[in-house]
Parts: structure tokens; sequence; C-alpha cells
């Protein structure tokens, strides 16, 4: 007498990989990025930039324009290289993608009101993982979004700063050429010499720390 085989549940059939071609989520989020990229970046507008080196931007215009164009393009590599790194580490695309199946499969069901459940021993382990990952992703999104406003306020507030203090600067370097020259006429005036060699050494070295800034800032 035969013994009857025991039936077994089907193995669920591999599902596809998750494509890396951001989905609407993920281009949502890179543009995100890359708006608030570019405003930091605009942020730190040339006129601005200039403003802050008045002496350099009358005399050497195109040398202070290209320091200018390597700061901005520096700023902005950096920040995109160290975002592609994170999405590439983390695996953003593949997981806003999966996210957005997860939500458009939840939709179509509640639209249509069809309950389809699967056993859970036929989901692949990839699966199972992915939806238990969804809340994290969906939090890792909105905290990565906040810390995105947070290095724009923050980069807001070191231009502001930095303004401020080579207006400063610039204000105290007026002042002395002004005493210079008010020195020079008086010397002029009568007949005999001002000693004026220690404010003129305070310039120059004010003239040579704000070149030797630039030149850091080009490095």
């Amino acid at each position: 007498m035969a013994t009857p085989q025991t039936a077994h549940s089907p193995s669920p059939p591999p599902q596809p990989p998750v494509a890396q071609t951001p989905g609407p989520r993920a281009a949502q989020f890179q543009t995100l990025f890359g708006n608030a990229l570019d405003y930091t970046l605009r942020t730190c507008s040339y006129s601005k930039f200039s403003s802050c080196f008045p002496t350099p931007a009358k005399y050497a215009p195109q040398t202070l324009t290209s320091i200018w164009q390597q700061i901005t393009a520096k700023v902005e590599a950096s920040a995109k290289k160290e975002f592609d790194d994170i999405m590439v580490e983390r695996d953003v695309v593949a997981g806003l993608n999966e996210l957005e199946r997860l939500v458009a499969e939840a939709k179509s069901r509640q639209k249509n009101r069809v309950e389809v459940r699967e056993p859970p021993h036929t989901l692949p382990p990839e699966r199972l993982f992915l939806a238990h990952l969804a809340s994290y992703l969906t939090q890792t999104e909105t905290e990565l979004e906040g810390e995105l406003k947070r290095l724009q306020s923050e980069n807001e507030e070191l231009l502001d700063g930095v303004q401020s203090q080579r207006e400063e600067t610039e204000r105290l370097v007026g002042g002395l050429e002004a005493f210079i020259a008010d020195l020079e006429r008086a010397n002029e005036i009568t007949g005999h010499e001002v000693d004026g060699s220690g404010v003129k050494k305070e310039i120059a070295d004010i003239e040579q720390e704000l070149h030797a800034t630039g030149r850091q800032a080009k490095l």
C-alpha cells in the first residue's frame, strides 16, 4: 500500500530586486536637498562676498572673483559628495522605493476594498525586513529634512557673522587710512613731518591679514 505524500505549501516566487532609479519619494528628497544647497550658496553671492573685501574688490576684482568661485564650488562639491555617500551607505533610494511600493499597494487595497493576506511564512525575508523598516525609513527621512534645515540655518548665521567681522575690519582700516591722510596734510601745512609709521605699519599688518584670509579661503 503506497504511503500518501504530504502536501507542502508552494514556495513563493523570488521578489524582483528593488529598482535603484529614484521613485517619487526619493526624487523629491533629492530635490529637497538640491534646493536647500542652492539656497545656501545663493546667500553667499559675490556681491555679499566682495562687500567684505572692498579693497581687493576695487583693485583686484578678478582675483577676488576667482577666490569666491573656488570657495562656493568647493562647498557645493563637498556637500553633494557627503549627501551621495549617505544615500549609498544607507541605501536610501531602494528603501524609499520600497516604501513607495508599500504605500501604493496599501492605497490600492483600501480603494478596492480587497484584503489580500499572504501567509507570513510564504513571504521572503527581504520583504518582511522592509515591512518592518518602513516606519524607520519614514522617520529617517523626516530627521534628514530637519537636519538639512538646521544646517541651512547655521550656514546663514555663519555667513552673517563673517560679513559683520569683515565690515568692522574694513571700517577700522578706513579710519586708520583717514588718520594717515590727516597726518600727511598736517605735514604739508606745518612744514615738518609728524611720525605716522606706527599707524602705517598697523594698516599694513591688517591688510596682510586680510590677504592671508583670502589665501586660506582659496585653499
